[in-house]
């Protein structure tokens, strides 16, 4: 599965990589290209997930604000509803294309 912004491919893992999380896929955090990812201080935190951290998506000459987001250190119940632990890992906004 890919990731990407215009014609570049922002990131790239096997589909058993993918955790799926009310219908986003979240990208292993080694999957996603270095140097796309810049941290943005928009503030959230998912009331079952935990606080999140939102990311501006710089690729080329594109740029999406707050693009992307993971939950670096999520609360330890989230693991057992996901079945997973997704620490880390990055999910994408709409505008970036995810998919085969």
């Amino acid at each position: 599965m890919k990731a990407t912004i215009g014609d570049t491919v922002i990131a790239e893992a096997a589909d058993d990589e993918i955790i799926r999380i009310e219908g986003n896929a979240y990208f292993p955090p080694s999957s996603v290209k270095q140097g796309v990812l810049v941290e943005s201080p928009t503030p959230y935190t998912c009331p079952w997930k935990g606080e999140c951290q939102y990311f501006h998506v710089e690729a080329g000459t594109e740029r999406m604000t707050d693009g992307a987001w993971s939950y670096p250190n999520p609360y330890p119940s989230a693991f057992d509803r996901v079945g997973a632990d997704f620490s880390g890992y990055v999910a994408f906004s709409p505008g970036i294309t995810v998919g085969q």
